[in-house]
């Protein structure tokens, strides 16, 4: 085999359709485009139009919120750390975070911070930092002679002070109806 003897295997290249070539060749007249109109023209993006016929994304029912920018936490329950503890993965003398639970493999990544949940048992006194904590998780943690410390995400004061002139003008707004009986006693 020679330089000038090398070729792609059969079928490897496609040539392409040419289209708009006489009768002849299936793709004369129009293309491959159906008649005139909208849709035989370039440029054309009807995104779920359906002729004027109900599209199915107004045809199908719609329930329930997804929120914008929602956080994602990673969850773990008393009874996960207990057993990370028992396996000797964590240490219980030192602080809990989430950065300590993803160098033990515990959690595989740290996504936005950490959720703890009651479910299970904890024996070991543990000193944790997450953003999030269950009540049955407080309970079990400081039964255990441990202590949470929540991250409390801080709030310009900017922020602040826009929320509460809001607060002021609802509550500004909500005064108290006289009742229909009052009315006729003024007079």
């Amino acid at each position: 085999m020679r330089l000038n003897e090398i070729k792609d295997k059969h079928g490897a290249r496609k040539e392409r359709v040419r289209v708009g070539r006489g009768i002849g060749s299936g793709l004369g007249k129009q293309g491959g485009r159906g008649g005139k109109g909208q849709t035989a023209r370039t440029g054309v993006a009807i995104g779920g139009f359906e002729g004027g016929q109900m599209p199915l994304h107004r045809r199908l029912p719609k329930r329930g919120f997804n929120k914008w920018r929602r956080k994602d936490y990673n969850e773990i329950n008393v009874g996960a750390l207990q057993q990370a503890i028992d396996d000797k993965r964590l240490d219980a003398g030192k602080p809990v975070d989430l950065e300590s639970l993803v160098a033990a493999g515990i959690i595989r990544r740290p996504k936005d911070g950490l959720r703890l949940l009651g479910n299970g048992e904890i024996k070991a006194k543990l000193s944790l930092t997450v953003n999030h904590a269950s009540g049955t998780a407080k309970a079990a943690i400081e039964k255990a002679g441990g202590s949470i410390k929540l991250i409390v995400k801080k709030v310009l004061e900017a922020d602040e002070i826009k929320r509460k002139k809001t607060a002021a003008k609802k509550s500004a707004g909500k005064t108290p109806k006289k009742p229909a009986g009052d009315a006729a006693t003024e007079e």
